[in-house]
């Protein structure tokens, strides 16, 4: 009992912190309601490494990095730093593809999907019940025994694969700024100062590794094992973020005009659906696979290559929405994620009763 209430403790206190770094992030200069978000933070990293062009969204987030070193520091700590993958790899990068598809359609990850609840926008909520709608299709496969193959041990040098290159390409965007891109104008161009941002990422990072922050994994526990531990952390943010913005007076409830945004309902929740359901299948939503990858899951590290790559398609042909509401293009992409996800979800479930 004792040990449940500490975990519920450290669920709560990240979820607080969480919401706190989110407000205090945006009051420093990131774009409103987006004081974190995996997805337009990858989007962004993606633009800085010239994998696409769009001016507006290229800036290398700070926030990412301190994420997984956080993580990474934590897990050696707790001597919980292991090397294991090898599970479906091609598959994963797929679906980690899928995901930043369906976040780009909705304009925001699961995180930033409670932040923008948080801050008064009703949009997010139609999200949320797409969201759990994904979910749910998920859980069904869960339970009929899908999976994605069984990790393999590997090696730490390998485990500390992705962690090195983030911790090296942001010093040479430090020494070397040049070489990267940098927006002018637009998100890209809304950010505190670096230290600040690494510093946030860092205590996050170290913070949802204690705890095994994930939306995903909440929602999926609170139905199949009726375990509600991980849906306090998210309650947490929305409430901390709802107090804050009326502290700020920066609470404005509404579907019209909120920041980085459209209000599409339809495709607000089909975009989210598609999150939720490419999530469970992968095991965990974005920020977790950030940290699950800054404890040495390759097979992480390679959902979160895909997701950078899906940004990178995202806005490279044309599937990114902007708050004028979402495109043919990325609605096609959208449609072509469900059936995606139900082709994986079958393969890799009714071949085991072969």
């Amino acid at each position: 009992m004792k040990r449940f209430m500490s975990q519920n403790g450290i669920i709560l206190l990240t979820g607080v912190v969480i919401g706190i770094a989110a407000l205090t992030l945006t009051f420093l200069g990131n774009p409103a309601n987006m004081g974190f978000c995996i997805a337009c933070f990858l989007r962004d990293i993606s633009g800085a490494l010239k994998l696409h062009s769009t001016a507006t969204v290229q800036y290398f987030r700070p926030e990412i990095v301190g994420i997984i070193a956080g993580a990474a520091v934590t897990a050696f700590a707790a001597k919980e730093f292991k090397g294991k993958g090898g599970s479906s790899p091609v598959v994963r990068f797929i679906l980690g593809a899928f995901v930043m598809i369906g976040a780009l359609m909705f304009l925001g990850c699961p995180l930033r999907m409670v932040i923008r609840i948080g801050g008064g926008d009703f949009n997010a909520i139609l999200g949320l019940i797409g969201f759990v709608a994904g979910i749910l299709e998920g859980i069904i496969f869960l339970k009929k025994g899908f999976t994605l193959n069984r990790a393999y041990r590997q090696s730490k040098g390998e485990a500390l694969g992705l962690p090195a290159v983030f911790v090296i390409l942001f010093v040479f965007t430090l020494v070397f700024p040049a070489a990267f891109q940098v927006s002018a104008e637009g998100p890209g161009s809304m950010h505190p100062l670096w230290i600040v941002s690494l510093v946030a990422g860092l205590v996050v990072g170290g913070l949802c590794q204690r705890s095994r922050m994930c939306m995903v994994g909440g929602i999926r526990n609170s139905v199949m094992f009726k375990d509600f531990s991980l849906i306090m952390g998210f309650a947490a943010i929305i409430v901390t973020v709802v107090i804050g913005n009326l502290i700020l007076g920066s609470f404005h409830p509404g579907f019209a005009g909120q920041p980085v945004a459209h209000s599409d309902g339809l495709w607000n929740f089909l975009g989210m659906a598609l999150v939720g359901w490419m999530s469970i299948l992968l095991g965990g939503c974005p920020l977790r696979q950030l940290i699950l990858a800054g404890e040495g899951n390759t097979d992480s590290a390679v959902t979160v290559i895909g997701m950078i790559a899906g940004a990178a398609f995202c806005h490279n042909f044309g599937l990114a929405s902007s708050a004028d509401g979402p495109t043919f293009n990325g609605k096609v992409a959208v449609i072509l994620g469900f059936a995606v996800a139900a082709a994986v979800s079958a393969a890799f479930t009714w071949r085991k009763e072969k």
